[in-house]
């Protein structure tokens, strides 16, 4: 019965998480190879503001709501993976284009 009313308290946000995953993943599969590097300088703005939502979102949230603590800590966790890969990955391809 709790786990009912998990689901039912919390359907709007597990909607809207399988729908985006979805979103996502057929977005990305759909870029070509070619383009992924200048998209990542792109996505790190971004993954930016997905930094700065999870944390306003764990900063409001209940300290009881752990659905809302976990997915805001994973949020940072994954957005700052992100920004620091990007990064990476930007500038391993602008030293491509410097002159020896």
């Amino acid at each position: 019965m709790e786990l009912f009313n998990f689901l039912k308290d919390h359907i709007l946000f597990i909607n809207l998480l399988i729908i985006t995953v979805f979103l996502g993943f057929e977005i990305i599969a759909k870029v070509p190879s070619i383009l992924h590097t200048p998209l990542m300088s792109g996505s790190n703005a971004i993954s930016g503001i997905v930094i700065i939502g999870a944390i306003i979102l764990v900063r409001q949230s209940e300290p009881t709501d752990y659905v809302a603590l976990s997915s805001g800590f994973v949020g940072i966790v994954l957005a700052t993976i992100n920004v620091v890969g990007g990064h990476a990955v930007t500038d391993r391809m602008l030293e491509m284009f410097k002159k020896k």
